[in-house]
């Protein structure tokens, strides 16, 4: 069972973040990716996939932190690309829903980071809030020069996931399909999405699955729920919850050549 993504880095596991991983590992979780949002929380990122077993990592530059994308970032990041632990750029896209960066410095973002990726035959860990068909429109021009791609924490429609599927895309799950007033239209999404492309995730510390019982006193998401999430999307699915977690776990093997075994 294999939790895609993990904002371990988050100032919410600073003080017990050795106690989250003993709990995922006693949870059956089987290894993390670890999101990278901005250049320090990449570099943070890397430490600590190499820090924790069965621990990678990403590296990039989230669209609300945009507008810090310089050629310094750049060239950072690219080093950090070099390290054994980091398997994908990212997370980057277009999030129009807030605009904590400008959309132009967005875009000028995503496209530096969708190029770096191709020059070094890298997989990429997407976002896209609010800003689908401009999300489609920059990345096309790459997909075919990249190893393959994940949007990461999806909860769009079902056209756009048909959109993303068709594209050869992966599209990670979180807790959000947990929940029963947000979350009824991607459960209905989720048993179209084939198995082959599917993963789940936490996004932890955000997204605590709203129907687990008992909840954490700190509300608080962790990867030793990432089993809750599992539960609920191979029910929506009528998949046999091993069978999905062994398919899923082929997944990460082929998107970002990590061995599980």
């Amino acid at each position: 069972m294999f939790d895609i993504g993990v904002n371990l880095t988050s100032s919410q596991f600073s003080h017990d973040r050795d106690d989250v991983m003993m709990r995922a590992q006693a949870a059956g979780v089987s290894g993390m990716l670890l999101t990278g949002t901005n250049l320090v929380e990449s570099q943070q990122a890397q430490l600590f996939a190499r820090r924790y077993p069965r621990c990678w990592s990403t590296a990039g530059v989230h669209p609300h932190d945009s507008s810090s994308w310089t050629p310094e970032t750049e060239r950072e990041i690219r080093a950090l690309a070099a390290q054994p632990e980091v398997v994908a750029i990212g997370e980057c896209g277009l999030d129009f829903n807030r605009n904590f960066s400008t959309p132009e410095d967005q875009e000028r973002a995503f496209v530096a980071q969708l190029a770096l990726a191709a020059e070094l035959s890298m997989p990429v860990f997407l976002h896209c809030r609010d800003a689908h068909t401009r999300f489609l429109t920059l990345l096309d021009p790459w997909l075919d020069k990249l190893p393959g791609a994940v949007l990461h924490c999806f909860t769009g429609t079902l056209s756009e996931a048909q959109d993303c599927l068709a594209r050869g895309m992966y599209l990670g799950i979180t807790g959000w399909v947990c929940d029963e007033r947000r979350g009824l239209e991607l459960r209905e999404v989720v048993p179209h999405i084939p198995a082959g492309r599917l993963f789940v995730e936490t996004d932890a510390p955000y997204l605590l699955p709203r129907d687990l019982s008992p909840k954490p006193k700190s509300r608080r998401n962790e990867p030793a729920h990432l089993g809750h999430i599992l539960q609920c999307v191979a029910g929506l699915r009528g998949d046999d919850v091993d069978w999905l977690e062994n398919v899923m776990d082929n997944n990460v093997q082929t998107l970002f050549g990590i061995r599980l075994s």
